[in-house]
């Protein structure tokens, strides 16, 4: 409950239209609980004593009744359909800058396709809650204290049959609930898998059919929408048990009041209108508490998505921004000073142990490792993305946590191992690296990163339209792009991790000579392939998540055991000077 309450709290920006939406549910209710009174004196005094002026007025008082009801429901609409889409609108934007300020660590709280269906179909959720909930919420309480205490007005010697009925419904509502409720958190939970196999599957759709492994994939689907369906069709079963049962008691109520009233009515002591108006009121009474019952399994629905909606909120960014936005990167010398680091705080070992290195500005930096030596890890820190368990880094001799985090990482520029390109144009793409660049820049930085090579073969050139994660340019081609669109950054620091892998050799090397050439730019490299970071000015060997050996090509040919085994292997130790032929 205290999950819901805290999302309805974003609900405050619009308490103007939330009062308004109650006032006229609250006016349009009282006047149709008016009109079975009037009915009554319409029977009693008009029709019996054969009055027809009494009919008239009364029967124009019901007319007004149902208009301003009319009225007030017509707008009761406009600004309930305003209060709901603005609070959706507000609540999946609060969700979505929540997650921008995650860092790496908090994002594996999560999986990806649960926050997605978080912010999409919990939200939607909360949202029907509110829609379908307002109206029947308000009405019901409204509707069965007034019809009570009208039908004690009219007759209190029958409307005793009303409270007879009431505890009845209670229990069977208390019984729905007390099943359904649990099943819901299972439903969200259950489509979050499923999304999860969807997502998976079309993301690594060519390696699927590379495999043809459709059949295990359509078999995997199956089962998760199986899940999908038998939890949903078991909940919706006993949820529907709500509807005939409290049918089966308006029902039971209408033959009770017809039997005893009709008793009274042959003595005389009851008028044929009162009944007839009892009769109202049962259906009115009934058919709301049938919508509150409704709403009320629609709003233990919403307890599961306003926990998970609460639990984004609630994730606390390890990484915050504590500088001064005035402290900028100047230089680009960066400093390691006795770093230590490990994902989860208190566990396991250390990824990363006693890293003691220092990069003067505008070096270049080359790193070797085997796999799973940390190197991506290593770069991933100076940037951010992951805060370092102990020791400290600097640059410009600041401590990075001095920086404010949006300035840092706009003088940071990093290439990651999986290229990310997105929908649009490839000048759409490159402008993420700088929105002011102008064309001349642009072409710039694809000459440094040998875009250009095939940017003429494609129809448009720079308008030419990549596709969603650009699907219609080849992997060498969307490494280059990315190359590209770093570079427009003109960052102090740019960091490649393993991202010319794609790419032929020859290509890599006019990259890597174009990288080096910039003036007052320390670059560093990640590579798997000795051509990538044998010109670089040092070359760090990484082993274990410890440097172990650091020095130029020459130095580490002769003083590196790693070293010169990866360079055998790849060049097959064919030495001339310092470079292979």
């Amino acid at each position: 409950m205290h999950d819901l309450k805290r999302i309805l709290g974003y609900l405050k920006p619009y308490k103007k239209e939330l009062i308004i939406t109650l006032l006229l549910v609250v006016v349009e209710t009282f006047f149709e609980l008016i009109i079975p009174f009037l009915m009554k004196d319409i029977i009693d005094i008009g029709i019996e004593q054969g009055n027809i002026r009494e009919v008239m007025i009364i029967g124009m008082e019901i007319i007004g009744c149902a208009i301003i009801s009319l009225v007030t429901g017509h707008f009761y609409s406009r600004y309930n359909a305003k209060l709901v889409t603005h609070f959706s609108y507000h609540l999946r934007e609060e969700a979505f800058k929540k997650i921008q300020d995650f860092s790496f660590s908090n994002l594996d709280h999560f999986h990806t396709t649960s926050l997605i269906t978080r912010v999409t179909n919990d939200v939607m959720i909360m949202q029907n809650t509110l829609a379908g909930g307002l109206r029947p919420l308000t009405r019901s309480p409204m509707m069965l204290l007034m019809g009570i205490g009208l039908s004690f007005i009219m007759a209190p010697q029958i409307a005793w049959i009303f409270i007879c009925f009431v505890p009845i419904l209670a229990i069977i509502l208390f019984f729905i609930v007390r099943t359904v409720a649990p099943q819901y958190s299972v439903m969200q939970q259950n489509l979050d898998n499923l999304n999860g196999v969807v997502r998976e599957n079309v993301t690594a759709i060519r390696t699927v059919k590379s495999y043809v492994r459709e059949d295990y994939e359509e078999e995997k689907f199956d089962k998760a929408n199986k899940k999908v369906m038998d939890t949903t069709k078991f909940t919706f079963r006993i949820a529907q048990l709500n509807q005939p049962s409290f049918q089966f008691v308006m029902y039971g109520v209408t033959v009770a009041i017809l039997y005893f009233g009709s008793k009274l009515v042959n003595k005389g002591d009851l008028a044929v209108g009162t009944l007839s108006a009892l009769l109202s009121y049962i259906l009115q009474v009934v058919n709301s508490l049938m919508m509150f019952s409704n709403v009320f399994l629609l709003v233990n629905r919403s307890f599961a998505s306003s926990k998970r909606l609460c639990e984004i909120f609630d994730e606390q960014p390890d990484i915050k921004s504590n500088g001064s936005a005035l402290e900028i990167v100047e230089s680009g010398k960066i400093d390691f000073n006795h770093v230590y680091f490990k994902y989860k705080a208190g566990t396991g070992e250390y990824v990363l142990s006693d890293i003691d290195l220092h990069i003067k500005a505008g070096e270049s930096i080359g790193i070797l490792g085997g796999t799973g030596s940390s190197k991506s890890t290593l770069v991933s820190l100076i940037s951010r993305l992951y805060d370092v368990t102990e020791g400290s880094i600097f640059i410009d001799d600041k401590n990075i946590k001095d920086f404010d985090l949006v300035n840092l990482r706009d003088s940071i520029s990093i290439v990651l191992q999986n290229n990310v390109l997105f929908s649009g144009s490839i000048r759409e793409n490159l402008l993420w690296g700088d929105p002011n660049a102008s064309d001349e820049e642009i072409l710039n930085a694809c000459h440094i990163a040998c875009v250009d090579e095939f940017l003429d073969r494609l129809s448009g050139g720079l308008d030419y339209d990549l596709g969603q994660g650009g699907v219609n340019v080849s992997g060498g081609q969307k490494q280059r792009l990315c190359i590209a669109r770093a570079l427009l950054k003109k960052p102090k620091v740019i960091i490649f991790d393993d991202s010319t892998s794609a790419c032929d050799m020859e290509t890599e090397r006019k990259i890597m000579r174009g990288i080096r050439s910039l003036k007052n730019v320390t670059n560093i490299v990640i590579g798997q392939r000795i051509t990538s970071v044998m010109d670089a000015d040092r070359i760090i060997i990484l082993d274990d998540g410890k440097i172990v050996n650091i020095g130029n090509h020459d130095e580490l040919l002769k003083n590196s055991s790693i070293y010169k085994e990866l360079y055998d292997a790849q060049l097959g130790g064919v030495l001339d000077g310092s470079n292979a032929k």
